[in-house]
């Protein structure tokens, strides 16, 4: 995948007779990545050549995550072990997708297997994968076969050195993981530069640190869970923190009046079609709310919401109802809302 960034930013005014000390302004670097796009936020004084090269390196990251966890790319990292006929094998894999692996088995374990990175071949015969949408929706028998197979426990992680193996035929598919995991790779490149004031989002994932110049915290927008156009729902503060948002609402088709989402359920192997329309979660870091979020997402309102009430996880729902929409959060997330 080719990346591009492109950085916009105010200049400075000079006044004339006057001298004063640099002042931070919020800068931009944007551009295309794992079919979406990322804006990325940062608090700087005015330094041309040190924006340059916070964009080259944030582009580096970015490339380094999708060379190493895309399905989309078959010379990817994770597309080469999917591609393995010794899966059963231990087989070294990069510090990084480790670290993915493990907080996904977390993650499936805390959701009783709402959240599973081996269902991919059933998101595949769905039509919502790197290959081509069906003609027509999957019969029984072959949801069946192929269901049959997958199952986060087929997974073994060692830790040292860094390695995984299954109980084959596995394919693993990172996707609503690793998306958060790469804007947390690019908040630590941030930290690593001395950049102590950010937003990072990727196609919807965000994480921020520090304030804004004028010392306020950094306001993000819950979008109300609508097909076409967007419209805010709710706004919250964060600060130090990562959130990330799951819906139904954009990535689906319909075939013979039946609206087919591109979540899919790993119990039944079918798109899920509860009320659940969106479901946000705030986190320390943006993979573990980027994984909850479709985990949550998965189970539906009810099941998600008392998990999160128990681990006091801070999660926002959107819900459909006949009258249109109503929201509910947990405790946890109430601290957040400023609208």
């Amino acid at each position: 995948m080719a990346l591009a960034s492109a950085f916009t930013a105010l200049a400075f005014a000079v006044l004339a007779g006057c001298s004063f000390e640099p002042e931070e302004k919020i800068w931009e670097i944007s551009g295309p990545v794992f079919g979406t796009s990322y804006h990325i936020n940062v608090v700087l004084t005015e330094d041309q050549e040190r924006l340059e090269t916070l964009a080259s390196g944030i582009d580096e990251v970015l490339e380094g995550v999708d060379a190493s966890m895309s399905t989309w790319r078959e010379d990817s990292e994770l597309s080469r072990f999917n591609q393995r006929s010794d899966q059963s094998e231990w087989v070294p894999v990069s510090a990084g997708l480790l670290r993915v692996l493990q907080k996904a088995e977390e993650i499936s374990t805390m959701t009783a297997g709402a959240f599973d990175v081996t269902i991919g071949p059933v998101v595949n015969l769905w039509g919502f994968g790197p290959e081509a949408r069906p003609e027509q929706i999957p019969s029984e028998e072959s949801l069946s076969r192929v269901l049959a197979a997958t199952g986060f426990e087929k997974l073994e992680l060692r830790v040292d050195p860094p390695a995984v193996r299954a109980t084959p035929p596995q394919y693993v598919d990172l996707s609503a993981i690793a998306k958060g995991y790469g804007v947390d790779a690019v908040a630590r490149f941030l930290e690593s530069e001395g950049v102590e004031a950010y937003l990072v989002e990727i196609g919807g994932e965000v994480s921020v640190n520090g304030r804004k110049p004028d010392g306020s915290t950094w306001r993000l927008a819950i979008e109300q869970p609508m097909a076409e156009g967007r419209a805010v729902n709710r706004v919250v503060a964060l600060e130090s923190r990562a959130m990330a948002t799951s819906g139904d609402y954009r990535n689906y088709y319909e075939s013979e009046g039946r609206r087919y989402s591109h979540t899919i359920d790993p119990e039944t192997g079918e798109p899920i079609a509860h009320k659940l329309a969106s479901v946000t979660v705030i986190a320390d870091d943006c993979m573990t709310a980027d994984a909850l979020a479709t985990g949550f997402n998965v189970m539906g309102y009810e099941r998600a919401n008392e998990l999160a009430v128990r681990e006091n996880i801070p999660a926002y729902f959107i819900v459909r109802t006949d009258e249109g929409f109503e929201t509910h959060q947990t405790p946890a997330f109430s601290s957040y809302v400023t609208q």
